[in-house]
């Protein structure tokens, strides 16, 4: 039995919910419908997963140029290593919606692991930019070093770990009785 609904139903709930998101609304998440397998037919599943693909690709493409730009503009280790950390919440967002609960799970899995792969693939790409860095004649060989550094430090795939939210801080991952003790030295 095939359901009709008079404004397209929960397909368009998701596809409004995806160019918004694309065009960075924020739309909410949690108010998406489940679509179920098969409540459509197959051509209607190909057009939902280029929806949902070209809202990622959108957004992890906008998100990549401002981070881009923001690491190349901090002008010390600390403004880029801040601008990485809180880079990671884009990612977060588009890692959450990638895995929706509300998404059939082939689908989920599959977006999930293009994401995931992309966000790999964005981390190498930083570092890759390094190596052209250090390779160029007149760039600073200690500058290119602790960039470096810095974008392992905080790298874009801490988000890939299920640990993450943010917690790349080894005193926030121990049990209090196995954490090292910190002192203060005071001269």
């Amino acid at each position: 039995m095939r359901t009709y609904w008079g404004h397209g139903g929960p397909y368009e709930t998701w596809v409004d919910f995806l160019r918004r998101w694309a065009a960075k609304e924020n739309p909410d998440p949690a108010a998406l419908p489940p679509l179920a397998q098969e409540d459509f037919p197959g051509e209607t599943w190909e057009r939902f997963a280029l929806h949902l693909g070209e809202a990622l690709d959108t957004r992890l493409k906008s998100w990549a140029e401002r981070l881009t730009e923001a690491v190349l503009a901090a002008p010390d280790e600390f403004s880029a290593g801040r601008e990485l950390a809180q880079a990671r919440a884009g990612l977060q967002t588009v890692r959450a919606v990638a895995g929706h609960a509300g998404l059939p799970g082939t689908l989920r899995t599959r977006f999930r692991e293009l994401v995931d792969g992309q966000i790999t693939d964005l981390q190498q790409q930083l570092e890759r930019r390094l190596d052209d860095l250090a390779a160029a004649n007149g760039s600073d060989p200690r500058w290119v070093e602790q960039r470096r550094r810095t974008v392992r430090d905080n790298a874009l795939t801490a988000t890939l770990s299920p640990s993450h939210p943010g917690t790349a801080d080894p005193w926030a991952q121990t049990h209090t009785a196995d954490r090292p003790r910190r002192r203060v030295v005071t001269d």
